[in-house]
């Protein structure tokens, strides 16, 4: 009975849809042409307990739902409405993230390492300016489901910054090493977490330091993401620039290298190569792949 029913079902956007499901959807969009995408997105979710684990509604999985609709000519969407401010998001460099005095000593001396997770405002802006000022690719808004850490010495002193978030969308590396097809991948997306930065600040000389830091991270990262989001991934993954670094702290973490991407990048509607070839690594966070997977 089970596979009859998901036969019946039509996977869009991670979610299994039934016929009369989408239906209601459909009815929906045409019943309240004022509203707005975002409105109409969350009335879907509503009424149909579109949920993330944490309880809130899938509210941009939704509109992702809703655009591949109208893509399909099977609903018609509402005009984008213009935004009251398109002021993009500023990190304002302070004298808070200056330059401190060389710091070249061995593990031993600062020992032991502490993953801080951040989720004061404060701290979170203190973050984003170091990464902005002294990360190669400045910082970005996190996409979707994320994790900001500090790396702290035994005095609590800043030593670096480790940034996870959502997973890439697709790498074909990644799910021929997983074993997953495509509607596996849209269901179980979410348990894979990508680790989008990483900096250890240009004074800190320390041997060791950054593959003790992602040791540390893929020891708590589960337990993080269950008290901040209600579940829990069970693997991560990086991209190193093969121009730039050759990924060694990654290796010395017992990640592995899987393959590496074609760059052409998440959001590249012509799928032309427009960036750097990556390096892809990985490493588990479970004993077995097989079961969360599966």
């Amino acid at each position: 009975m089970l596979n009859k029913a998901r036969e019946e079902t039509i996977l869009l956007c991670g979610r299994d849809f039934t016929p009369e499901e989408l239906d209601d959807v459909i009815d929906t969009v045409r019943m309240f042409p004022k509203l707005s995408l975002h409105e109409l997105a969350q009335t879907i979710c509503e009424n149909l307990g579109w949920l993330a684990p944490n309880g809130k509604y899938k509210t941009e999985s939704c509109v992702q739902f809703l655009k591949k609709l109208q893509s399909q000519s099977r609903i018609q969407l509402p005009e984008l409405r213009k935004k009251a401010s398109t002021t993009k998001e500023q990190v304002v460099i302070t004298p808070k993230t200056a330059p401190q005095p060389k710091l070249d000593t061995s593990l031993g001396n600062v020992e032991p390492i502490e993953l801080k997770p951040l989720l004061a405002s404060q701290e979170m802006r203190l973050f984003n300016e170091y990464i902005e000022r002294y990360h190669s690719l400045g910082y970005k808004r996190p996409f979707g489901a994320h994790q900001r850490y500090f790396i702290l010495s035994k005095d609590k002193r800043p030593l670096g910054c480790l940034l996870f978030a959502a997973s890439a969308l697709i790498l074909t590396d990644r799910d021929r090493w997983i074993g997953w097809t495509k509607p596996d991948r849209n269901r179980r997306l979410h348990l894979i977490v990508n680790n989008t930065r990483f900096l250890i600040f240009p004074w800190v000389q320390i041997k060791n330091l950054a593959s003790k830091s992602l040791s540390l991270a893929a020891k708590r990262i589960r337990l993080d993401w269950q008290s901040r989001y209600n579940y829990q991934p069970v693997l991560l993954e990086t991209f190193v620039d093969a121009e730039k670094y050759r990924g060694t702290c990654y290796q010395a973490a017992n990640w592995l290298l899987l393959g590496q991407t074609r760059g052409i990048g998440r959001m590249n509607p012509s799928r032309k190569k427009e960036l750097s070839i990556k390096l892809m690594d990985s490493t588990s966070l479970t004993t077995s792949l097989c079961l969360p997977f599966s």
